[in-house]
């Protein structure tokens, strides 16, 4: 079992972000802790929401954690909502990460060529930064093309071209990348690269190579909340001794069986009821 702290949003009504993943990586067997950068009333997408910071909670949080030596075996960090939050993640998780603890950054910023709602220039600076200190971050095409600012191509990328683009993510600091969402060569699919040296807390396939791509079959449906079901599986697999490839496989698939079983529920800004499906775990 290992201790695992999630640095994410939390969502009243729907089933995303830590709502999401803590049941996800509780059922794969790991002691779950969180640190929540704001609560949020639901998604975005309903049009009428309520989000509360928790900057100020986060910033007596830390120190007493701190004192207290908690200590984690990974940490993940989301969605941010300020410069001052994401200076405190940063710093909180640089002093993590030399403890040895392993990072993984989920640098949410945008989606299908975008920034989400409310997201600046300046959240993508942060995110850059955050993303330099990660042992593997996770993502999405846009929020790839973001990171490493180049323009978003609806028509997808060639394989060379996705192999740049995740050594361009590295350039900035992390030790490796994976890139979900891509289209490559007319397929869809999720790209990879491993470290080129050890990491604490990722086993990776050295035989292998260096790249990976792993294709799938787009499932018509547009659930809320994917991202983050992919995200709790991978590291849950990869706290499990999994390698980073396997691990990322394992994770697509079950975010595949998700889609698929839930497809007929008419609220998919909801997100995914999770718990009533942790069986395909």
């Amino acid at each position: 079992m290992k201790q695992i702290l999630l640095i994410n949003d939390v969502v009243g009504h729907s089933h995303v972000g830590m709502v999401a993943m803590l049941p996800i990586l509780t059922y794969m067997g790991h002691a779950t802790y969180n640190l929540p950068t704001a609560l949020v009333s639901n998604t975005l997408d309903y049009g009428d929401f309520n989000v509360m910071e928790t900057t100020e909670y986060m910033r007596g949080t830390l120190p007493a954690w701190q004192r207290l030596g908690f200590r984690f075996d990974c940490a993940c960090t989301g969605l941010m909502f300020s410069e001052e939050q994401a200076k405190l993640v940063y710093n909180y998780c640089s002093q993590l990460h030399e403890q040895g603890t392993t990072i993984f950054v989920d640098p949410i910023m945008g989606d299908g060529g975008r920034l989400y709602n409310g997201m600046s220039n300046r959240q993508v600076e942060l995110m850059r930064e955050m993303v330099g200190i990660a042992d593997l971050t996770f993502p999405n095409y846009t929020e790839a093309c973001l990171l490493c600012g180049i323009d978003y191509r609806h028509d997808g990328m060639s394989w060379s071209e996705a192999q740049r683009l995740l050594d361009g993510i590295v350039a900035l600091g992390a030790q490796s990348a994976i890139i979900t969402s891509a289209h490559v060569e007319g397929k869809s699919c999720v790209v990879g690269r491993r470290s080129d040296k050890p990491l604490k807390g990722i086993a990776q396939q050295h035989e292998e190579g260096l790249y990976f791509k792993i294709d799938y079959d787009e499932i018509p449906v547009a659930f809320h909340g994917t991202g983050d079901i992919f995200s709790a599986v991978l590291i849950g697999k990869l706290m499990n001794d999994a390698t980073l490839k396997q691990s990322t496989e394992r994770a697509m698939n079950v975010v595949s069986d998700l889609i698929y079983r839930n497809r007929h529920l008419p609220d998919k800004e909801g997100g995914i009821p999770i718990e009533q499906c942790l069986d395909l775990l």
